[in-house]
Formats: C-alpha cells, sequence, structure tokens
C-alpha cells in the first residue's frame, strides 16, 4: 500500500503548491496588517489572532513573483515554520486556498535540474493531483534566510514608535 501525506494546496499566480497540512495552525480570511518599519519587502507586517502576533508573509514576493492586490479568495495560512531550533507561528498570504488533499510520498518526483538560475530550493519535490501538478513547498528551506522579528522585537519597535 503506498504512503499518503496530506497537504493543504493553495494558489499562486495560476500555480498549484502545497504545505504539509502537519505544519497548519489555521485558516483566515484576508484583514488588515499592521507595517512594520524596516521589514524585509516580503514582509508585510503582523496581525493579531486571539491575542497572538503573527508576522505575515506575502509568498508572491518571497516567491519572486508580481504583488496583486487582495481579493475575495485570498487567504492567510497560519504555520508553524521551522526556524533554525525551533517551530515560529508565521502567517503566509496565497491568492487562494483549495483543498486538503492526500498525495503519494512514492510519486513525489524531484524538482528537474535544468540548469540556469531557476530558483527552485524552496520545494521538496512535485507532487500530482490528477491531471495537476503541487509543488510541495520546504518550509525550512522557503524561510532560511528570512529576518522574521521576534516578539522581545515587536515589543522594541513599539516602544519606539
Amino acid at each position: 500500500m503506498a504512503a499518503t501525506s496530506q497537504y493543504l494546496t493553495l494558489g499562486l499566480a495560476g500555480e498549484t503548491f502545497g504545505i504539509g497540512i502537519r505544519n497548519v495552525r489555521e485558516i483566515l480570511d484576508m484583514r488588515p496588517i499592521s507595517r512594520l518599519p524596516h521589514a524585509p519587502d516580503f514582509l508585510l507586517g503582523m496581525i493579531d489572532v486571539r491575542g497572538s502576533g503573527y508576522p505575515i508573509v506575502d509568498l508572491r514576493t518571497k516567491l519572486g513573483l508580481p504583488a496583486v492586490a487582495a481579493t475575495e479568495a485570498t487567504r492567510i495560512i497560519i504555520l508553524d515554520v521551522p526556524m533554525k531550533d525551533r517551530l515560529v507561528g508565521v502567517g503566509f498570504v496565497a491568492d487562494c486556498v483549495f483543498e486538503v488533499t492526500d498525495i503519494d510520498e512514492q510519486a513525489i518526483e524531484p524538482i528537474p535540474e535544468v540548469g540556469g538560475q531557476w530558483q527552485s530550493d524552496y520545494a521538496v519535490g512535485i507532487g500530482r493531483k490528477g491531471e495537476k501538478f503541487v509543488v510541495i513547498f520546504d518550509l525550512a528551506k522557503l524561510m532560511a534566510s528570512a529576518e522574521m522579528p521576534t516578539p522581545q522585537d515587536l515589543a522594541e519597535d513599539s516602544v519606539a514608535a
């Protein structure tokens, strides 16, 4: 029997991506985001979810895609992202969320090596769901270079403001 894992599938720029469901805390409708001074371009700011602050990453900007205005389908996915030696709560903005789906682990193919400058180090591999390809995110690699604010950084910024 083939081993399957569950992935949350989401849309970005017309393509389908997957995030391991074990990393997903919740999915929220788009809401106002409080900006942070001197934040990198991909870091939109912070939101409050039941008394906890979460940094919000624009996946389009992080992946080098053009920014677009939020729509009715835009969602914030709150995740536990492995960063250094701990899990960090981070929100990712996606164009839309499709579903939770099973993907056969044995059928996940490595990222094709086509030469050139293709940025694929953020992906574990490519799975299939029917006729569609699903690029599976490696959250640790995707956020490895991200400078995410700590609660202490946020407290210092609010005092300085």
